[in-house]
């Protein structure tokens, strides 16, 4: 499995090593094995290296369709997964909604600030005033005793079939453009109409992510298909890279939630 290292970047050979490690713990005790909520980057890597072994399997679930972040669920061959296997739960936020509003950041800020890892978190979802966010079973009533306040807003929560999740939005709509070179700052300055200087600050500030992991370096050098999220503006996706024009600018297309 050597080979599966150099398809990937440097800084996810651990999450390799990570896979691996579950691989073989499922392989020599012949019983699946459940991951915390993966991010899809992650997931891409995990089906790779699971395609490296004849007689395991992985199935991905994180409550309800088209879920970005998803539980694996590694197993032998002979097994039959269900929905069930996954362990997730849905918990719908109910706070005072004439007097205050919430977002996705003051959420996942609130949970990271208790000490929980994103980890054991799913989505989280919206529509209108509504917030509702999935969790893995194992974690819910932890969760549940300690998450009382979003910021300084009381809350409670509810927990709700998976059925009644809010919808989750996946469709990109996607725009060709040129550009010099795939650096990380220049995308991002591209995507937003932004100057090179500001994306430049944004990155440095640690205000962008690529594939859900934060990105320091302006010179990082993005590929197809990653998500690119800078705080303040929205997440983009870099689709089909197509060549080179006769001024040696390089087609993109950018992707753009809708």
């Amino acid at each position: 499995m050597e080979g599966i290292y150099q398809h990937f970047r440097a800084e996810e050979h651990s999450f390799i090593d990570v896979a691996l490690e579950w691989i073989v713990q499922v392989e020599d005790q012949y019983t699946p094995r459940l991951t915390d909520f993966l991010d899809p980057r992650q997931r891409l890597i995990l089906e790779s290296v699971v395609g490296g072994y004849d007689h395991i399997k992985v199935k991905f679930w994180g409550g309800v369709a088209h879920a970005e972040r998803r539980r694996a669920l590694i197993y032998p061959d002979y097994y039959e997964p269900t929905d069930a296997d996954f362990q997730v739960t849905l918990f719908d936020i109910r706070y005072p909604v004439k007097f205050t509003t919430l977002s996705h950041q003051s959420i996942l800020g609130t949970v990271m600030s208790l000490g929980m890892k994103r980890d054991i978190f799913g989505d989280i979802l919206t529509e209108n005033e509504l917030w509702q966010f999935f969790v893995m079973s194992e974690m819910k009533e932890y969760v549940s005793l300690q998450l009382d306040k979003i910021g300084k807003v009381n809350i409670m929560l509810e927990e709700l079939d998976l059925n009644q999740a809010l919808p989750v939005r996946t469709d990109w709509d996607y725009v060709g453009t040129t550009i010099t070179s795939l650096r990380l700052d220049l995308v991002v300055a591209t995507a937003h109409n932004i100057s090179r200087q500001k994306a430049k600050q944004l990155v440095q500030g640690k205000l962008v992510k690529v594939n859900w992991k934060i990105v320091e370096n302006p010179d990082f050098e993005c590929e197809e298909l990653d998500i690119i999220s800078a705080r303040g503006f929205g997440r983009v996706k870099l689709g089909e890279i197509n060549g080179h024009t006769k001024k040696d600018k390089i087609r993109i297309e950018i992707g753009y939630l809708r």
